[in-house]
């Protein structure tokens, strides 16, 4: 597989966002009830580029359908917010995340290369 230099720097090769994508979707709406192209965006941004809307309502629909996230309709709109369960699931995958990760927390940055800064008292 060729990549350019580019792509190097904007993405890690074993890294796929795809298997994360339920757990950002209940983040998201566990902060604010969002409407698909909101959600898209949110979640793209993490990834620095736009999701498509053949891979958010897909994933939309199956929580959906595990009756983790409801919607309302506001206007043409379908505004979604997560249910009980699906609050109880993120609490869950907090957890999971959690377990897998732990020790990670002090090898990831928001800006890969930057040091954190901190000042000194005098």
């Amino acid at each position: 597989m060729t990549r350019n230099n580019k792509d190097d720097e904007d993405n890690a090769e074993y890294l796929e966002l795809k298997g994360f994508l339920s757990f950002l979707i209940l983040h998201e709406l566990s902060l604010k009830n969002l409407c698909g192209d909101e959600l898209s965006s949110k979640i793209g941004d993490r990834k620095n580029r736009p999701l498509t809307p053949g891979t958010i309502y897909p994933a939309l629909k199956r929580l959906r359908r595990k009756k983790l996230v409801v919607y309302r309709r506001r206007g043409r709109k379908k505004v979604y917010s997560l249910t009980e369960l699906g609050k109880r699931e993120l609490r869950n995958l907090y957890v999971s995340f959690s377990t897998y990760f732990y020790g990670l927390k002090n090898k990831i940055s928001r800006k890969p290369g930057k040091k954190k800064v901190t000042q000194s008292r005098t």
